[in-house]
């Protein structure tokens, strides 16, 4: 069994959650980070989440850890048999670790995690969301996803950040395509179950909410 070190409420843990769902791989999550801190003797150098343990392996680092479970688990679909596929789904994942991860993330944090903020910080960072997004809204014209007609390691990498941007309280542009392709990351159960959990408007919530999911899988 997977054994996942992490918080419910971690996007970078919800997305190998995701991976785990859509693999029907058992696991069994552990509470850890955020409010729940860090255990004696946690097997990750650099204390972040999320932390996988397969059997004596142990891998950090979210995109890492969905690589693997998708190599492991998942040849031939998350992680696709072809190589221009699996070469596309790569350059996606590092897109998310720079790009969108870079203007997304502050913006999370000042909205709802209580990072100090300004109108004019708030609105670069809503600008250059709309600038990443807009990139990959040309990408998905004519693909239902991001590397043609089949979920990848490249839609989970980016899509765990999507549920948040599309229900933060900011304008977004019109993005048909980008549209369509989060309604299809909506209607798969395990996206449902693992990445679109409630995180509140604020920093009281979102403490709340996290004490609320622990040990919920």
């Amino acid at each position: 069994m997977i054994e996942v070190l992490g918080r419910r409420n971690s996007a970078n843990v919800q997305k190998v959650m995701w991976t785990l769902g859509e693999l029907g791989i058992d696991y069994r999550r552990e509470d850890v980070g955020g409010s729940f801190g860090y255990p004696a003797g946690y097997p990750n150098p650099v204390q972040v989440v999320p932390t996988l343990r397969d059997g004596d392996l142990v891998v950090w680092e979210s995109n890492a850890c969905v690589r693997y479970l998708a190599r492991r688990y998942g040849a031939g679909s998350l992680w696709p048999d072809d190589e221009p596929a699996r070469t596309c789904a790569d350059m996606w994942m590092e897109w998310q670790r720079s790009d969108i991860a870079f203007a997304f993330f502050p913006l999370f944090q000042m909205l709802v995690r209580g990072l100090p903020s300004t109108p004019e910080k708030i609105e670069r960072s809503v600008a250059g969301c709309t600038a990443a997004f807009t990139q990959l809204d040309d990408a998905l014209h004519g693909r239902s996803y991001i590397c043609g007609e089949a979920l990848t390691v490249a839609d989970i990498a980016i899509g765990a950040m999507m549920y948040r941007y599309m229900t933060l309280p900011i304008e977004r542009p019109a993005l048909p395509a980008l549209q369509a392709w989060y309604e299809r990351l909506c209607a798969r159960p395990a996206y449902r179950k693992h990445v679109m959990i409630e995180y509140g408007s604020n920093l009281d919530q979102w403490n709340a909410l996290e004490k609320a999911n622990a040990g919920l899988q």
